[in-house]
């Protein structure tokens, strides 16, 4: 039977990928404390330990490893940039020599910010990087240590990842809409809201070909179809949930500049990224991300249905 190595098995994407990756065979996840949020056991491995890493692959002896872990916190990683190089840069690398070692693939994900956002038309996987930021350099090194390692993989650039669970940018929204009356939020900045979901079931066709052919291995973008603002999400998702009975009512949403709302760390203004090669390659759909939206708000709505009262 197919064995894959989860790292990260309780993040956004590591609970989606639990769910896309069991039809391919066991997975055996990773987490910090060796629990996983359902109550589950899994292997203790934290990134922010890299040494560690290694040990696991050889103990575990996978026919595959997907790395879903990472430091993810990208204003904090300008005062923590030794932490988001270890984590974000350091560890992929251990993971790939193993994984070279062991001459077996490992899929990886990486993202917009490796770009500096100042491109007018989606960036292709060899287009030019220039990161602005701590988070986006980390980033950056573990794609560069990966590629170094000379293993097998398939890194995967995404961005405005969201799920249904964990801390993202549409449950934040819920949150606030619930509370406020009006929501100011940035309007120039572009880029695709992609559901982790999404993220994870194409990983799950992508790896059952890299299973199958040796031949497959590179860096390739996924994210959902389309564009929008961080402020036309906003007022997506307040649609979706009103329609959906999350919100009694859509709260009014202002348009902002980024200079309006300062962060430590720049993002960048263009976020699109081109998934030519990703549909060509492993003949995947992927929906507008309009339309992505919609089951992780039912999916929403559904869990708050069946919850007891209060």
């Amino acid at each position: 039977m197919t064995r894959l190595l989860l790292v990260g098995g309780n993040g956004q994407l590591g609970r989606e990928l639990r769910r896309s990756l069991a039809p391919l065979g066991e997975v055996v996840a990773t987490t910090r404390d060796g629990r996983l949020h359902d109550g589950g056991q899994a292997i203790a491995a934290d990134l922010d330990s890299p040494g560690r890493l290694a040990e696991v692959v050889r103990e575990v002896a996978p026919d595959a490893v997907i790395n879903a872990a990472a430091y993810t916190a990208v204003d904090r990683a300008e005062s923590e940039p030794e932490a988001a190089f270890r984590i974000n840069g350091e560890a992929p690398g251990v993971l790939a020599q193993a994984c070279a070692a062991a001459g077996i693939p490992l899929v990886h994900y990486s993202t917009d910010y490796v770009f500096d956002g100042q491109g007018s038309s989606p960036y292709r996987e060899d287009d030019p990087t220039a990161p602005l930021g701590v988070y986006g350099a980390s980033k950056l090194a573990g794609e560069q240590a990966i590629r170094a390692a000379g293993g097998r993989h398939l890194v995967f650039r995404t961005a405005w990842v969201y799920a249904a669970h964990s801390h993202n940018f549409l449950r934040t929204m819920l949150r606030l809409g619930a509370e406020r009356d009006e929501l100011r939020v940035v309007a120039d900045q572009v880029g695709t809201p992609t559901p982790a979901a999404l993220i994870a079931e194409v990983t799950a066709v992508a790896l059952r070909r890299a299973l199958d052919d040796t031949g497959t291995s590179g860096t390739l973008h996924l994210v959902a179809d389309g564009q929008t603002s961080w402020h036309g999400f906003a007022e997506a998702i307040f649609a979706e949930a009103v329609e959906a009975g999350l919100l009694p009512r859509a709260p009014r949403v202002q348009a902002i500049t980024t200079a309006e709302f300062p962060t430590p760390a720049r993002r960048p203004a263009y976020s699109c990224l081109d998934t030519t090669a990703l549909r060509r390659d492993f003949a995947v759909a992927l929906p507008h991300w309009r339309d992505a939206l919609r089951p992780v708000i039912a999916a929403l709505a559904a869990e708050r249905a069946a919850a007891p009262a209060a």
